[in-house]
């Protein structure tokens, strides 16, 4: 019987410290939540309503099932929401697709506890500083107000950045683990580093499924778990591992790909097909500053980064500490973990490729084209910047003496709370970009509502949900009223005539009572309207007209 291995992380999440961060965490989860749902708020941004009717429409459809996961938006945070939006309550409120994001702040929060206590405590000179840098940490983490916004959403941020953070706290301890020199424990060396690597496999393969940043994490640390066991060239088990782990973090993304193909024709549809960011993109034609251009991207990117730490130019401050405190560690803790802080910046590569290259724009306030859109991407350098609030904390111990150690708490604690005082007194920038996708559409959303209101309550309804789901979600009509886009069977190439999705098109009145047409969507292309009555055109400044009609059948049943 193979025992335990005696060797640990030198920060366990079990510790006292962990569990009344924990106890925090959730306590400013849920009063942060319960606050932006008294104030209507969880379901204003268009992406957060579209991840919640996606994990519905595959139990609520016409056609329900895992093919409803689409192919764009990546499936883990859509079947994390599934449990909690079965409940009709939980679906229309939006609560049911928050819930995982709540219990990711939270899981975000003790990962980088235990990152950087884990990071402070394997050296013995930053070890006296190790419980206080954790708790700076995981409050520079926590408390960050468009982070505290984004967690009471089913936004998939709160979730990727928890998965990034365990990711790398794992990698850490295979690091420390691997250069461990304990020979009386090589049995618990070798247990310790298979242990965590296939811990780390697991959180980098969820990522992998969150958002495609996880894409990028997975070639870095493969590449770092590839460079740092190439040359144990006589440790078969640690090349076993490293194996098992390379082809884990490889196999999600090859299914992937492999489901696109065989459902879409086109491996890469979620990358150029007609629903990917880049079609999207070219029909939109928002303003790119930094198309085609890599350094700006990168420019575009952090000021992002900045601005959801700290209000104007003062986020400069964040990104110096952060730059210094990267310098620092590897002056400090010279070992092989140290080199984690470096991935800690690798957000920075991933999203100056797909602002300049990726069909992405990120706008911000102060910077042409002077608007905020995609604000929320700058939070993937939180988990970076809060680290660097944490270890400086400690490594000063080691420069000075220890007494300077409560100064340098006192001084990271104030400035973190003034930071982001100001940010909150100006309103988080992620809350605003929201805000601002409701009141582009709540003026249509809300008029077509009104008039569906006044319909029979078992009436059937022809519709593109794409763009405006919230309408049906919010007047709690499910979805298996509605006949939609996503009913099509994409593998019925070139044309599927006897789908429900192209009869509907063909012949709305023997499917449906109710046919809305919004202009130039696949309903307003692509219906029949012989026999169609047209029963109300419904104009909003700015946003394409919606128009109803009655079918032959709704007309009968009004007679």
């Amino acid at each position: 019987m193979t025992s335990r291995p005696a060797l640990k992380a030198p920060y366990e999440v079990q510790s006292r410290s962990a569990i009344r961060i924990g106890g925090l965490a959730v306590l400013a989860s849920l009063s942060s939540f319960f606050y932006y749902v008294q104030r209507g708020e969880i379901l204003m941004h268009g992406d957060a309503t579209a991840h919640i009717n996606i994990a519905r429409r595959t139990i609520d459809s016409l056609t329900p099932g895992p093919l409803q996961l689409g192919t764009v938006w990546l499936p883990l945070p859509h079947v994390l929401m599934m449990p909690f939006i079965y409940s009709d309550k939980l679906w229309q409120s939006g609560v049911g697709g928050s819930i995982p994001s709540l219990v990711a702040y939270v899981l975000g929060v003790l990962g980088i506890t235990r990152l950087v206590g884990g990071l402070l405590e394997s050296d013995t000179r930053t070890r006296p500083g190790a419980h206080a840098g954790a708790w700076i940490a995981a409050f520079a983490y926590g408390a960050n107000p468009n982070l505290i916004y984004m967690q009471s959403t089913a936004l998939t941020e709160p979730l990727y950045l928890a998965l990034f953070i365990w990711a790398l706290t794992y990698c850490a301890e295979f690091m420390r683990a691997l250069a461990s020199n304990d020979q009386a424990h090589e049995s618990s060396r070798e247990i310790a580093t298979t242990h965590t690597l296939r811990r780390c496999a697991y959180c980098v393969a969820a990522a992998e499924m969150t958002r495609y940043d996880g894409w990028f994490l997975a070639g870095t640390l493969g590449a770092l778990v590839l460079a740092t066991t190439l040359w144990r060239r006589n440790d078969r088990v640690l090349r076993g591992s490293a194996l098992t782990f390379l082809a884990g973090i490889a196999a999600l993304p090859t299914v992937w790909l492999i489901y696109n193909a065989a459902v879409y024709g086109n491996a890469l549809d979620f990358a150029n097909g007609p629903y990917s960011a880049k079609a999207i993109e070219l029909r939109v034609a928002a303003p790119n500053p930094a198309f085609h251009n890599f350094s700006l991207g990168g420019l575009y990117f952090l000021k992002s980064a900045q601005i959801t730490l700290a209000v104007g130019n003062w986020g400069r401050l964040w990104l110096a500490a952060a730059i210094l405190a990267t310098c620092a560690a590897w002056c400090v803790l010279r070992n092989r973990a140290a080199a984690i802080l470096l991935l800690l910046w690798s957000p920075l590569l991933f999203y100056a490729y797909s602002i300049s290259y990726g069909w992405v724009p990120l706008h911000v306030p102060m910077w042409w084209p002077h608007a905020v859109f995609n604000q929320r991407f700058g939070l993937e350098l939180l988990p970076l910047f809060a680290v660097s609030a944490g270890l400086p904390v400690a490594i000063v111990a080691v420069w000075w003496r220890r007494a300077a150690l409560s100064i340098a708490i006192a001084v990271a604690g104030v400035l973190i709370v003034v930071s982001y005082a100001f940010v909150l007194k100006d309103q988080p920038l992620c809350e605003v970009e929201a805000q601002r996708s409701w009141q582009m559409r709540s003026g249509l959303d809300s008029s077509v509502e009104r008039v569906i209101k006044a319909v029979p309550p078992d009436s059937q309804f022809l519709m593109d949900i794409g763009e405006h789901v919230g309408i049906l979600e919010r007047l709690g009509i499910p979805l298996r009223r509605v006949v939609n886009s996503e009913n099509h069977r994409p593998w019925k190439r070139p044309t599927d005539p006897e789908g429900i999705w192209e009869r509907s098109l063909a012949n709305p009145g023997a499917y449906v009572d109710y046919v809305i047409a919004f202009d130039g969507d696949l309903v307003d292309r692509g219906v029949n309207r012989t026999n169609l009555n047209l029963w109300t055109v419904i104009h909003s400044m700015g946003q394409p007209s919606a128009k109803i009609y009655e079918t032959r059948r709704a007309m009968n049943q009004s007679r």
